[in-house]
């Protein structure tokens, strides 16, 4: 069966019941939960499968949820993904369903990728009879900065599995469309905290101390330097330092000076290089200066890469789907992380971008992006999100969990 086969009516069958998925966004909207504890989320994306006839279970050390679909035959396990955490921010979108708790909100879209896969599992199970396997959805917390993805592995969410699938919902994407790329799509994270040790003193006697503050400023800027000139401009790499700190007042020599960011890169070789040059710029200049440095490394997330035959398989049912060309490839790979990577480290498969730029909205680079206080979603790409996920899990299990 052609994948244009296997689609047919899954865009018709989720906006029929796009009404329910955007009440369900809504109301986990209203009430956003940080980390790996979203209690209620959990509950809300229980009872929304409630009577679909899903094997499902709760996670052990986090509030996951794991719901397996079994088909009328056996078959491949295809896995689905959505996240569920949100941020701690205070959110100014100005919608009528804004968060209700002052300190949280959904801005990176978590809460519309549950509503879509809920949306998808309610299309998938009225036909359990037609489909030949097994179709996982994973309903994952902790993906801003926990690594809920990690602990659901560890749990077994893998098991048995042959592929996985996610959307990610964006802005910055003209609404109709999805964006992606083979290979890399998002970086690595890796955070950096520098603390250089001086000697404090008097500041109208610099000479009798050895004043950290200038190092620190020499370390910063020969970071970029060596960011321009050690690292292949088409194996790009990024080194943010978004915090300095030092001293106290105007007139004081402070003994040590603080230098906090982010790196990013897109290939491991480039991530083990740069996380090692960092350490080496900053231990060379404090050395030159007579001063000593702590370098502390925290560990993030690995790069997000795209299985390039399972890429290609759903860019062919993304244009399937909408019945035209809807998939946009991306030239090069978003600088941003996601956990999702530790799935695809493990599995073939694929994450996308789905385009949501608000309708009122003319230059969707310019619409507020994740993250931002701002964010707005178009609705109406709810419905085409589930549809896409159904789409996916058809064309696999109907190709035998076959993708090249």
């Amino acid at each position: 069966m052609s994948v244009t086969e296997s689609v047919v009516g899954a865009l018709d069958a989720a906006r029929s019941i796009e009404g329910e998925i955007v009440d369900l966004r809504r109301a986990i909207h209203r009430d956003p939960e940080l980390g790996t504890d979203n209690p209620r989320t959990q509950a809300r994306i229980v009872e929304a499968l409630g009577g679909l006839g899903l094997e499902a279970s709760t996670g052990r050390a986090i509030t996951s949820v794991v719901a397996d679909l079994v088909g009328g035959t056996g078959g491949p396990t295809i896995l689905l993904r959505a996240d569920t955490d949100a941020l701690p921010m205070t959110e100014e979108s100005g919608e009528s369903f804004t968060s209700e708790h002052a300190d949280r909100a959904h801005a990176c879209g978590h809460d519309a990728h549950v509503a879509m896969l809920v949306g998808a599992a309610r299309v998938l199970a009225g036909e359990r009879e037609r489909l030949a396997g097994r179709i996982r959805f994973m309903f994952q917390p902790g993906e801003e900065g926990f690594g809920g993805a990690a602990t659901m592995i560890e749990e077994g969410v893998l098991d048995g599995v042959d592929a996985a699938f996610a959307l990610h919902i964006s802005p910055n994407v003209p609404t109709g469309l999805v964006a992606g790329r083979p290979g890399p799509l998002l970086a690595s994270t890796d955070d950096f905290e520098i603390v250089v040790r001086g000697r404090g003193g008097h500041a109208s006697t610099p000479h009798f101390g050895n004043d950290p503050i200038p190092v620190a400023c020499e370390i910063v800027t020969a970071m970029q330097t060596f960011v321009t000139r050690r690292v292949e401009a088409f194996n790009p790499a990024v080194v943010t330092v978004g915090r300095i700190a030092a001293g106290t007042t105007t007139n004081v020599i402070p003994e040590t000076a603080t230098i906090a960011g982010t790196i990013r890169t897109v290939s491991d070789a480039t991530r083990a290089g740069v996380v090692a040059g960092v350490r080496r710029v900053a231990e060379g200049i404090a050395a030159a200066h007579e001063c000593t440095v702590d370098v502390r490394m925290t560990q993030g997330y690995p790069v997000t890469a795209n299985h390039p035959q399972f890429h290609a398989f759903a860019v062919d049912v993304v244009n399937a789907v909408v019945g035209g060309q809807a998939f946009v490839e991306l030239p090069s790979p978003v600088m941003g992380a996601e956990d999702f990577s530790y799935v695809l480290q493990r599995v073939p498969g694929a994450m996308a971008f789905l385009g949501a730029c608000p309708a009122e909205i003319d230059d969707f680079l310019a619409a507020p992006s994740c993250h931002s206080n701002r964010m707005r979603l178009n609705e109406s790409a709810l419905g085409l999100g589930a549809a896409l996920h159904v789409g996916v899990a058809r064309a696999f299990l109907d190709a035998g969990g076959s993708f090249a």
